[in-house]
């Protein structure tokens, strides 16, 4: 058996996804930017998409760009607001996704004022403090906070830091990879200047995302070399992709309640189960307040038997994550879960699901977990 809690990495590609995408493929090879039919064929498929998706988070047909996915988009976010809008400082935390962490520091080193808003043990920006350092700032400033941590499920009060930025006339950037398609967004009930999304995240292809960008800020393209994207980012649109992360996000604000219900219900099976059968679990994040509901960080106690638990999990047939998979490969540990825990050794497993999951596959992995760390299984609650 082979069970994959590795969601919040990427998701598997819907069936009726990857049906759209053939038939694009099939059907509409065209150049969207071709004058002749074939390529107003695909330029109207390219179209519709990005209605659909602006329809998704009450955006105009005119603020949705597709980008390649949200690195992309986040570094465009912040470098243009930094080069077009003024931008002088950023205020940010020290639990973002390393592609905005990893942009900032690239505008620090070329002389914009950064900033880190304090977090709480879960990894909540402390908001008050957040008001005071917009109130002392004299010069334009972009506040760049994250919806939801990708590693240990924190909600952002996102209405909150709006209501903050727009009173103290900072520009809002926000981070809505993890949230695009399993959240409600809707851009028309707050001040936002940029948000993000990536299709692989809710089960359409990787390569394909986009970014909104409000009216109100005027940047100039990213990517220069075409006219494409309404001269916002040159280069021919990956209409595939697009049309599939147009599909997938269809689906999944289509089938959101029914989607979080079965979540909720794996993921709560799994929670109440790792505390009754396992000793000194814990759980990061606000994992039973305003929480990402596809997202469980698990903390099991350092020893022996847990110092390789990503690898025999693996070898058992289980996909998890120590973290980012942007990442991974670094081994460095989780800067998320060392700005929320100096000094922890404790050893973190990120849990994510999608609706795919279910209790029997939960069952297995609570097996696996009891055979790596030497502990004694009990029967399950669904025997």
């Amino acid at each position: 058996m082979k069970v994959y809690l590795d969601n919040a990495a990427t998701t598997p590609l819907n069936e009726e996804v990857i049906e759209e995408m053939l038939k694009i493929m099939r059907e509409g090879f065209g150049n969207p930017s071709s004058i002749h039919s074939d390529g107003r064929k695909t330029r109207a498929a390219l179209e519709d998409a990005r209605k659909r998706v602006a329809k998704r988070i009450n955006a105009s047909i005119g603020e949705i760009f597709f980008t390649s996915g949200g690195t992309e988009s986040n570094n465009m976010a912040i470098k243009c607001a930094v080069r077009d809008l003024g931008v002088q400082r950023i205020i940010t935390s020290p639990v973002e996704h390393h592609c905005v962490l990893h942009t900032v520091e690239r505008m620090d080193s070329e002389g914009v004022q950064v900033d880190l808003v304090p977090i709480d043990g879960f990894g909540r920006p402390n908001y008050d403090a957040l008001a005071s350092m917009l109130a002392d700032s004299n010069v334009k400033t972009l506040v760049s906070l994250m919806h939801a941590n990708n590693e240990i499920g924190t909600v952002l009060d996102l209405k909150r830091v709006s209501m903050l930025c727009s009173e103290y006339g900072a520009f809002l950037h926000s981070d809505t990879v993890q949230t695009v398609g399993h959240l409600p967004i809707d851009v028309s009930q707050m001040t936002i200047h940029f948000l993000s999304g990536s299709g692989h995240k809710f089960h359409g292809p990787k390569g394909a995302g986009f970014i909104y960008i409000n009216g109100d800020a005027q940047i100039k393209p990213f990517i220069d070399g075409g006219a494409q994207e309404r001269n916002m980012r040159a280069g021919t649109e990956n209409v595939y992709g697009i049309v599939g992360l147009a599909k997938a996000l269809d689906m999944a604000c289509d089938q959101l309640e029914e989607r979080r219900n079965k979540i909720e219900d794996v993921r709560q099976y799994f929670k109440e189960n790792l505390t009754s059968r396992f000793v000194d679990i814990r759980f990061e994040g606000d994992h039973d307040g305003d929480y990402l509901y596809t997202v469980l960080n698990v903390s099991f106690p350092a020893n022996d038997k847990s110092e390789l638990l990503l690898f025999n999990l693996d070898i058992s047939g289980v996909s998890a994550s120590g973290g980012s998979a942007c990442s991974s490969g670094a081994d460095a540990g989780s800067h998320v879960i060392k700005a929320i825990r100096q000094g922890s050794d404790r050893v973190n497993v990120r849990f994510s699901f999608s609706h795919y999951n279910t209790r029997e596959e939960v069952d297995f992995v609570l097996e696996k977990l009891a055979s790596i760390l030497d502990q004694k299984p009990v029967a399950t609650w669904s025997e």
